[in-house]
């Protein structure tokens, strides 16, 4: 029996993807390692203390079952945060999203000083959003703020924006949309770029009019952006947290709870009053939450568009 030449290249060619193969999957395996110990890991720990009247200022800490979860449904704090939170999801998601789009594509007309123009709109997504907020604070102030100072020139009375219950979660919000624009206009200036211009080219031969181009070539093919800008948004949202704290410092959460958040909520309960078994249900809570809108979304946002 005789081996043909062939043979032992293609042992060296299988050899060869063997271990590049190998190669590649231990480059994977370390930062999946690290993704679980840093994100799956908390996740399991934060179970296991909702399960157990856990704080850390008593020697022991009792097992309760699911009393912390009962204790949720009562608990009208936690109630009132969540609704507030899911407000800010749906007040800054659509805003930041229909803003942001509307800016790229009045960028993307733009042939003059075009960077510029990129720079000033990106350069609240990259300011400390402690800083940004403070500086927030200063601007909507009912004493001395400029917004009030400008509404006073313009004969209508001053607003109490921070400090009233009715406005301080729209103002909040606003800051939000303010500072996430920017990565919201250069997520769509990279979408639009991606889209082949030939389809506009052949849209304007069949004499297709400006708004039928974006309704039936833009935001189809702008989809896939769409879905990464509403899922990411949406998480955001729903962890936000620092913004909140920052906006009214010496009154966090308010006024009267009107700012309050899931994740503001877990905080003051953890390291206010060291109650570390009921800020993990809530933790668990707002964990199945984000998962199960993560997953509606991805399922009925997502559409296949074929070019």
């Amino acid at each position: 029996m005789t081996t043909s030449p062939a043979t032992p290249a293609l042992k060296r060619t299988g050899s060869l993807k063997r271990r590049q193969t190998i190669t590649a999957y231990t480059f994977l395996a370390i930062p999946l390692i690290f993704f679980l110990v840093v994100r799956f890991l908390p996740t399991f720990v934060a179970l296991r203390l909702s399960l157990y009247d856990w704080n850390i200022l008593k020697e022991v800490q009792p097992y309760v079952g699911g009393k912390n979860y009962s204790r949720l449904i009562q608990d009208g704090i936690f109630g009132k945060a969540l609704v507030n939170t899911a407000l800010y999801t749906i007040i800054g998601v659509p805003a930041q999203i229909v803003i942001g789009l509307i800016v790229a594509l009045l960028l993307g007309k733009i042939r003059a000083l075009q960077g510029v123009f990129r720079a000033l709109y990106f350069a609240p997504y990259v300011t400390p959003i402690v800083a940004a907020a403070w500086v927030w604070q200063w601007l909507f102030s009912p004493q001395f703020g400029p917004v009030n100072t400008f509404l006073i020139w313009l004969h209508i009375p001053p607003q109490s924006f921070l400090t009233s219950p009715s406005q301080a979660l729209a103002t909040t919000a606003a800051l939000v949309v303010w500072q996430n624009l920017g990565f919201q206009v250069v997520l769509f200036l990279a979408g639009l770029a991606a889209i082949p211009s030939t389809f506009y080219e052949a849209a304007e031969i069949d004499g297709a009019s400006g708004s039928q181009s974006f309704w039936k070539i833009t935001l189809p093919l702008l989809n896939p952006t769409i879905v990464f800008s509403v899922v990411t948004g949406t998480i955001s949202y729903l962890q936000l947290f620092t913004q909140v704290v920052n906006l009214n410092f010496t009154d966090q959460g308010g006024p009267l709870g009107s700012t309050m958040t899931v994740a503001l909520y877990i905080y003051q309960m953890a390291f206010g009053r060291f109650q570390t078994g009921y800020a993990s249900a809530i933790t668990v809570v707002l964990f199945a939450i984000i998962l199960v809108i993560t997953l509606l979304q991805l399922r009925f946002l997502t559409k296949r568009v074929n070019y």
